[in-house]
């Protein structure tokens, strides 16, 4: 007779540290915002039970969804800019032979540099009197722009440089669908100028390691497909689109998956760069995690909505993965 196999509890010991980690520091405190979201809670402490109050204040904010519509104008932008450089970038990284090592350190120095020190350097090329962007302008015979203090959307600038009336276009749309003009101002004008910038440090940010992510992509697929296709004919660009596209798309699967989450939660250049109090020229560069910050330690101190706008950012951001999981049939592994 066969005895019971006795349970090892090995495995699960070595997961032990890592599992307490993960239940007391993202578990716990997801639980902990979802009841918070229930009362009336300052920093003084718990208050009395309201329910739902506080996401039925949500859907009637016009902050919240000026925000929203903030982080979501980040996202758009900052995601398919990054992949695309960071393909590019990867590429021709892979193609260098001599000092291959020095040309990836200086890709990636961006990514282990402070985000603290990269705002404060940012913010003073951003300059309007005295930054680099704005000497660079008028070097080239550019009128120098406002950048961190403008809060026009960068649509609006760009046409306005070809003599079109934005604001007119933007007028007749108001009162065809009977929307207020600051509203679709925010969805046709584009981020702002000053969001735009914001765009720019993430992307430059982010570049290095998603270079680095997708050089390992591509050094993971076997010459031996190139090798034929060079036999056959085919060019670089052909090559790209027939080999390298399909065989990185596991390495693309997950960069994009770390660039959106990634992305949505960005606060440090905001507060830096453009900070308190509003968070940047009229609130243009609010995005939700900076709200969510505002509103549970600024003047109100309303924890309970603090975490009840973080529960629905945690729940944009579950099913935007979740989304991008079922699209993973796509990858050819």
């Amino acid at each position: 007779m066969k005895k019971d196999k006795k349970f090892d509890f090995g495995p699960y010991l070595y997961i032990l540290p890592a599992a307490i980690i993960i239940i007391v520091f993202r578990l716990v405190p997801i639980i902990l915002s979802f009841i918070v979201s229930f009362y009336e809670w300052t920093i003084t402490g718990p208050g009395e039970f309201i329910g739902f109050a506080n996401y039925l204040e949500m859907l009637r904010d016009g902050e919240f969804w000026q925000s929203l519509l903030n982080t979501l104008n980040l996202v758009v932008f900052v995601v398919p800019i990054s992949l695309i450089l960071s393909l590019v970038f990867a590429n021709f990284l892979n193609g260098i032979t001599k000092l291959k090592s020095l040309f990836r350190s200086i890709y990636f120095i961006p990514t282990v540099t402070s985000m603290v020190a990269i705002s404060i350097v940012w913010k003073i090329i951003f300059n309007q009197q005295t930054g680099l962007a704005n000497f660079f302008l008028t070097k080239f015979g550019f009128d120098p722009m406002g950048w961190l203090a403008e809060s026009r959307g960068v649509f609006d600038l760009f046409l306005s440089n070809f003599g079109l009336d934005f604001s007119a276009f933007i007028s007749g749309i108001s009162n065809a669908i009977g929307v207020n003009y600051h509203t679709i101002y925010l969805i046709f004008g584009g981020p702002s100028l000053a969001l735009f910038c914001i765009i720019v440090v993430t992307i430059w940010k982010g570049l290095g390691y998603n270079t680095i992510i997708y050089l390992a992509g591509l050094q993971n697929i076997p010459k031996v497909y190139y090798e034929a296709a060079d036999i056959d004919g085919a060019g670089k660009i052909k090559q790209f689109f027939k080999i390298t596209w399909h065989l990185v798309s596991p390495t693309t699967f997950y960069v994009l998956m770390m660039t959106t989450i990634v992305t949505f939660q960005v606060f440090s250049q905001i507060y830096l760069m453009t900070g308190p109090p509003i968070g940047g020229p009229l609130g243009t560069t609010k995005v939700i995690v900076y709200f969510l910050f505002d509103k549970g330690f600024g003047e109100s101190n309303n924890l309970s909505y603090a975490s009840a706008v973080a529960l629905v950012l945690f729940g944009i951001i579950l099913s935007l993965t979740l989304w991008q999981k079922k699209m993973e049939k796509k990858v050819h592994y």
